[in-house]
């Protein structure tokens, strides 16, 4: 039994927009960096700083890893402990992936998904901004990041999903010959 081109294309696809998210997002990291140097600048050249910008170094580092989450899993960049893991076969590694994504990756981001939804959506309704004078106005932008992170990352688990079913449902003759090419 083989994986239909239809779920490979979803997987592409999936890919693909991760990557191209990815990618964008590496590009908020140098204004993050830019933003923390002016922000040290200030604090010790002019000895003052600003609620905006230590706001806006927050909003930016936990944009950067929520928006970022599927594009690292999309590379297997995700911290883990590889001691199993790195000596089973490629079938080995397709098993742990594909109980993984159904037990723990799936579970878990749609329960975050499902739960910061309505905060999101409240802070949107609400226009919700930063109770600090010379805060960020549009707190509600880095809250939306919550879900929207999470289901990238669940996207980018269905991906990795396909691409491990792919492997457990391809017979071990047609890898070993595949192997000897």
């Amino acid at each position: 039994m083989r994986i239909g081109p239809f779920f490979k294309t979803i997987a592409a696809k999936i890919d693909a927009c991760n990557d191209w998210i990815g990618r964008l997002v590496s590009w908020v990291v140098v204004l993050l960096v830019a933003v923390v140097f002016i922000d040290v600048v200030m604090r010790y050249a002019a000895n003052t700083s600003f609620v905006f910008t230590q706001e806006l170094e927050w909003h930016l580092f936990g944009f950067i890893f929520l928006m970022g989450a599927g594009y690292t899993l999309l590379f297997d960049q995700h911290v883990r402990v590889d001691v199993v893991y790195q000596r089973l076969s490629d079938r080995g590694q397709a098993w742990i992936n594909v109980l993984g994504c159904i037990f723990l990756l799936f579970p878990g981001t749609l329960l975050i998904i499902y739960t910061s939804f309505g905060f999101a959506w409240e802070a949107f309704l609400f226009m919700e901004g930063s109770p600090n004078p010379g805060g960020i106005p549009l707190r509600f932008i880095i809250k939306s990041c919550v879900p929207l992170g999470f289901a990238l990352l669940l996207f980018q688990g269905v991906s990795m999903f396909i691409r491990n079913l792919t492997i457990l449902l391809t017979p071990p003759s047609v890898d070993k010959e595949k192997g000897s090419r």
